[in-house]
């Protein structure tokens, strides 16, 4: 039989070993944190804006696009025109928000899509 000494030794590697695992799987996940950013904030995780902006700034160049962290805000001459979303929960379409659309997308929208919701938003 082992002595009690020896579970104790064997439950403390365990422990340790589980610590360590622990403390790997921590580092990666503090990598999505940006050290430039206020302590605890998050880059913005939403893929698809970040597309739809690229794909606005590239195509349409008369629109200035402010990203926020759900949704975009497209404005000319510095009058907001209107506010682009991505989220596969809510339905997609156009609602509004005060004077301003809000227009929901389930993924990324095509450039003919995305112009005609624009000058419908105008």
């Amino acid at each position: 039989m082992i002595d009690g000494i020896w579970w104790l030794v064997i439950l403390l590697a365990v422990v340790a070993a589980l610590w360590l695992v622990a403390k790997t799987r921590g580092a990666k996940a503090d990598e999505t944190f940006d050290n430039k950013s206020p302590k605890g904030a998050k880059k913005p995780s939403n893929d698809d804006l970040q597309k739809t902006a690229v794909l606005i700034n590239s195509y349409l160049p008369d629109y200035r696009v402010n990203r926020k962290a759900n949704h975009l805000v497209i404005s000319e001459q510095n009058k907001k025109i209107a506010m682009i979303t991505i989220d596969k929960k809510v339905a997609a379409g156009q609602r509004r928000l005060g004077d301003v659309p809000v227009i929901n997308y389930h993924r990324v929208p095509n450039r003919a899509q995305l112009t005609a919701n624009l000058q419908d938003a105008e």
